[in-house]
Formats: structure tokens, C-alpha cells, sequence
């Protein structure tokens, strides 16, 4: 029994591999929610997530998300994975949620925080710190929970291959 328990740890342990792919992301925003924001579903976030080797705790993240007033964004990351307990990552991501030069992100500086940078940078955008615990069901697929700082909800799907 200790033996197949121990197989059944193995192949349930953290991922190794080196690409993955985020999806169905729900969003919530803990403060000031009057029903103003895009949030839900609603946010339409996906990323690609590709470690930068097989030991390597970093990744690096390119997607596109509705903004919490509905404009498509690009985002760009850097994800450190903090530590490891059994199934469960604990992991930062730190990046760039903003405007680009396709057409399609260029609202995404029109309101919020995107514009007040906007303003000053000439550059619609948010810098995003989002904090998050990750429980690995299988080798190749997590479900994460965490905050974007200071208050924004999220829970999102991990594929990896």
C-alpha cells in the first residue's frame, strides 16, 4: 500500500515541463465592486507560459485579457515559483498589462490606472504583482488561486506539455 501511495505521489508531483497554457480565468474585484467592472468570465484571459529550463523556477508569460473596463490587453511576465509542498506551488507573477502596437490593444490605456499611466508614460498600462497558490491535480494540469495587488480575485486553469 505504501508503495503504490508513494507512485500515485510521483505521478501527481509538481510540474517539470516546460510549457503550459492558462486559461478560463474567474476574476472578482474585492473592493469597489458596484457592478462597474469586467469580471467573472468575462475577462477572456489566456496566456503561454514557457520555464526557461527544466529546473529553472522562472517562466515567462505572453497573453492577452479584458481589462476591468473591458479593453483588450496585452500582458507580459515573469513568473517565480516561490516554493513547493507536495502538489501545491506558491508563485508570483510580475509583469506588464497594457497597450501595443496591433490595433487591438490600443483602447486598453483608455481608463483607470492604465490611463493615469498613460498620462504620464504615454503608455496605457498597469504593472501587475499577482501572488498565488497552485494545486497541481496531475502532472499536467493545476487549478491557481490568488490576488492581483491590492485587490482583485482570480482563480485560472494550468495546462502544461
Amino acid at each position: 500500500m505504501l508503495a503504490a501511495a508513494s507512485a500515485l505521489m510521483i505521478s501527481f508531483a509538481p510540474a517539470a515541463e516546460t510549457l503550459s497554457f492558462n486559461t478560463g480565468s474567474f476574476v472578482y474585484h474585492l473592493i469597489g465592486n458596484h457592478g462597474l467592472y469586467t469580471e467573472k468570465f468575462d475577462n477572456e484571459f489566456y496566456s503561454v507560459e514557457k520555464r526557461l529550463s527544466d529546473n529553472s523556477d522562472y517562466s515567462l508569460l505572453v497573453g492577452t485579457m479584458r481589462n476591468s473596463y473591458g479593453h483588450r490587453c496585452l500582458s507580459l511576465g515573469v513568473r517565480k515559483d516561490w516554493a513547493e509542498q507536495g502538489n501545491i506551488v506558491y508563485k508570483g507573477i510580475y509583469g506588464y498589462t497594457g497597450e501595443f502596437f496591433f490595433d487591438e490593444f490600443s483602447q486598453c490605456g483608455n481608463e483607470g490606472i492604465y490611463h493615469s499611466f498613460k498620462k504620464i508614460t504615454r503608455v496605457g498600462f498597469a504593472p501587475y504583482i499577482y501572488h498565488a497558490a497552485q494545486y497541481n491535480f496531475t502532472h499536467y494540469f493545476g487549478v491557481e488561486a490568488g490576488i492581483i495587488l491590492p485587490s482583485v480575485f482570480v482563480v485560472s486553469l494550468n495546462w502544461r506539455f
